[in-house]
């Protein structure tokens, strides 16, 4: 009798350590860092409550009522889970607070943790069933991200179409998440995820010209994840050659760019889940180098009134992001845009700076029209350096060089971005800037209690305390 051999396909290799992890759950170390991670999204979450976007889809899903089990981040009020996963998904990445992977250029956790969240509280999961799903949920958002990235050219090939890779593998990465949660089988898992391949979306333009979409777009990955699992769950199917088939996901979105080894190479061994960049600055990530060398000039006694000049060195890449069109970056149309400006985000670490350094009072629409941070904005140049290409996108570095009114000329090069494995916040950082975030609207009292059921999840029956804080 000839003996037949099975092959398996990426998606059904992806649903089974999705399985696995779910049948033995995470080594404590790894359920330690999705914990971080869900402290994190609550943070921002709490804290962009107040931004027009996050009413604007408030209302909406309000509109659409129906029978609500998922809490809402901000008010308390129970949604259908698709509809939380929507609107928490949109507070997660309102404020460009999120943590970010490099090299893949994108944001995990806040398409992922709110997709989870909302079935998790629904379903009656427990906190460690809840870490388990979030932290496969984010390596596989990840692992989809890298299979997007091309090490010759040096840069995220979705990135490079215009496309918001964050919210398209993270609808993929939080579906995994979310049928994990649900009442289906190994199959089942790969259903939801090809499923949701069919959904994940989102364009990159709002970043250049403004635009409040982008900050939707989290939610509207979180929402497709949620809708996934529930059609997987009742019988929908996905193609088994979703990933890698001829108009298959990474065929349609990088074409031949695409590396689909990267999605399974060292799956369930080597975890890129704790290498993850949490941010210190509630910008765009691509700024935070400039910050860290205008801060460090600051330190250095640079009064911001004896500058002539300065010139911005970043990657060329990141330059059509935070530098271009010039007009736009140094008067930004409102905070939000400010936050993807490098001029006038180093025009905020010399004369503002809150909390961490650089703050949430940094990019209200008032700050983004002050005339003095329009002056200094207008005062940067924004340049290509090629020690900062050689390291991008491994890292996201800077070179600021200040030219004084008396001649002189000083510099500061930032090499390593702080929050990652090479320059990590420490645990208290990472806790003051939870405490900024949520006492916004929450209490400080609350917020101590918030932060210890978090890192308590691993031991949580259900979720019913700490999501009832969430108001």
């Amino acid at each position: 009798m000839t003996k037949t051999t099975v092959t398996q396909t990426i998606v059904q290799r992806v649903a089974e350590f999705a399985a696995s992890v779910r049948a033995k759950g995470l080594p404590p170390q790894l359920r330690d860092d999705a914990a971080r991670r869900v402290l994190d999204v609550l943070g921002n979450s709490l804290a962009a409550t107040g931004e027009r976007p996050a009413a604007a889809v408030g209302a909406l899903v309000r509109e659409w009522g129906g029978n609500g089990r998922a809490t809402a981040i901000g008010s308390g009020e129970k949604l259908p889970d698709p509809s939380a996963a929507l609107l928490n998904g949109t507070l997660a990445h309102s404020l460009d607070f999120d943590d970010t992977h490099l090299p893949s250029v994108l944001h995990p956790s806040a398409s992922v943790v709110p997709a989870a969240l909302a079935v998790a509280e629904s379903r009656g999961a427990t906190g460690a069933q809840l870490l388990d799903a979030i932290g496969v949920g984010i390596e596989i958002t990840v692992r989809l991200g890298m299979a997007g990235y091309d090490e010759e050219l040096g840069n995220s090939v979705f990135f490079e179409h215009g496309l918001h890779a964050t919210a398209i593998c993270g609808a993929l990465g939080g579906a995994a998440a979310a049928a994990m949660l649900s009442d289906v089988d190994e199959a089942g898992i790969a259903d939801a995820i090809g499923i949701a391949a069919s959904m994940g979306s989102g364009l990159l333009e709002a970043n250049r010209t403004g635009g409040t979409v982008k900050r939707v777009h989290c939610g509207w990955a979180a929402h497709a994840a949620v809708t996934a699992a529930g059609m997987a769950r009742h019988g929908i199917t996905g193609p088994p050659t979703v990933l890698e088939g001829r108009f298959g996901f990474l065929q349609a979105f990088c074409g031949d760019q695409a590396h689909v080894d990267e999605i399974v190479t060292g799956l369930g061994t080597d975890w890129e889940l704790p290498g993850i960049f949490f941010k210190p600055y509630p910008c765009n990530h691509f700024t935070h180098a400039g910050i860290d060398a205008a801060r460090r000039l600051r330190a250095r006694g640079v009064d911001p009134a004896s500058i002539a000049g300065l010139e911005l060195g970043a990657p060329t890449a990141v330059l059509r992001t935070i530098g271009e069109p010039r007009e736009d970056k140094i008067h930004p149309k409102s905070g939000y845009h400010a936050a993807f400006s490098g001029p006038y985000t180093v025009a905020a670490a010399f004369l503002g700076g809150g909390g961490l350094g650089v703050f949430h009072e940094d990019f209200t629409d008032e700050a983004a029209a002050d005339p003095a941070r329009l002056a200094l904005a207008a005062k940067v140049t924004c340049v290509p350096d090629s020690r900062c290409d050689e390291i991008f996108p491994h890292q996201f570095p800077a070179v600021l060089r200040a030219r004084l009114t008396d001649g002189t000329e000083v510099e500061e090069r930032v090499d390593v971005n702080r929050g990652g494995p090479g320059n990590p916040l420490s645990a208290d950082e990472l806790a003051t800037k939870f405490r900024l975030n949520a006492t916004r609207v929450v209490s400080a009292d609350t917020a101590d209690r918030i932060t210890e059921l978090t890192y308590g999840l691993a031991g949580l029956g259900d979720l019913s305390e700490l999501t009832g804080l969430l108001r």
